[in-house]
């Protein structure tokens, strides 16, 4: 049996990691936006005498280490074999939660051909996974839901409370660096002090006064307080800025800006490559059975 499924990608403008001993209440309160370049799942299932997973990423085998992790939190101790083939729309480690959306759209797809697993199944395994390999804190649950959303409450539903902005709009997203190890700054004390601090504040603020236009002046200013941004990343935004709103992608070396399409194409162009997309209201869904 086969079923394939889209889960969007996200954009993390500003957060407060929240850690729990039960991963359903652990993630992050914040903000940011699911975007119509995502993940693509094509999932086969066949009875087999021992559980094989094989999981093949933009046309390559991989060890996919968070997507393997939430198909054995989903499936247990069942013998299936289960080949998944992933397509990956924008590249890992640049702040576009491709690991949450490659291991949700795959579970999603599980959901779809296994009877005894439900869509809220596959959110929670694909939670777990992007949580305990330390890829995301939040990437997952905003992917299941789409659209521009504030995270009130981090972890998954009922302990979970996302709001959403209504919104619809045109990104331009530019790759200006090398990729960023998010487990790395997850686990640096310091840092994580000061995100926790400025994406508290800036998630209060955000409620105060739902905006796209306070979501991008916040998550600039989350940016700059936390000294994330390197200098190209900086200049980056800068430049972006004089066509529109422009910040940083949490956690990735990539700027991601709304407003004057062409202009910030041209100017995101000069610093690496860039990709255009749009808000996804959707959320994770079945593409085809």
């Amino acid at each position: 049996m086969k079923a394939v499924a889209f889960a969007p990608g996200h954009i993390t403008g500003f957060f407060e990691p929240v850690y729990s001993e039960d991963f359903n209440r652990t993630g992050s309160r914040g903000a940011g936006i699911n975007i119509s370049l995502g993940a693509v799942s094509e999932v086969v299932v066949q009875p087999s005498s021992d559980q094989m997973i094989n999981i093949f990423v933009n046309g390559k085998q991989s060890q996919a280490p968070v997507t393997n992790l939430a198909i054995k939190h989903l499936i247990g101790d069942n013998p299936l074999n289960i080949i998944v083939k992933t397509k990956l729309e924008l590249p890992v480690g640049q702040g576009f939660g491709m690991s949450g959306a490659g291991a949700l759209s795959t579970c999603m797809a599980l959901a779809k051909v296994i009877d005894t697993v439900s869509r809220e199944d596959a959110v929670r395994a694909a939670h777990f996974a992007d949580v305990n390999s330390k890829k995301g804190l939040g990437d997952v649950i905003a992917s299941s839901f789409g659209g521009l959303e504030i995270r009130k409450e981090p972890g998954l539903p009922p302990w979970g409370v996302i709001e959403r902005i209504p919104s619809q709009f045109e990104i331009v997203i530019g790759v200006v660096g090398d990729a960023i190890d998010t487990k790395k700054v997850l686990t640096d004390p310091e840092l994580s002090k000061k995100i926790g601090e400025y994406g508290r504040l800036c998630t209060k603020k955000i409620l105060e006064a739902p905006s796209v236009e306070n979501f991008f002046n916040l998550s600039k200013e989350f940016t700059i307080q936390t000294n994330i941004a390197d200098e190209r990343v900086k200049e980056a935004i800068s430049e972006a800025e004089k066509f529109g709103f422009a910040s940083m992608c949490m956690l990735g070396n990539s700027v991601f800006a709304v407003g004057k399409t062409q202009e910030l194409c041209r100017t995101l162009m000069k610093f690496g490559k860039i990709y255009l997309c749009l808000v996804d209201e959707g959320g994770a869904r079945i593409l085809q059975d």
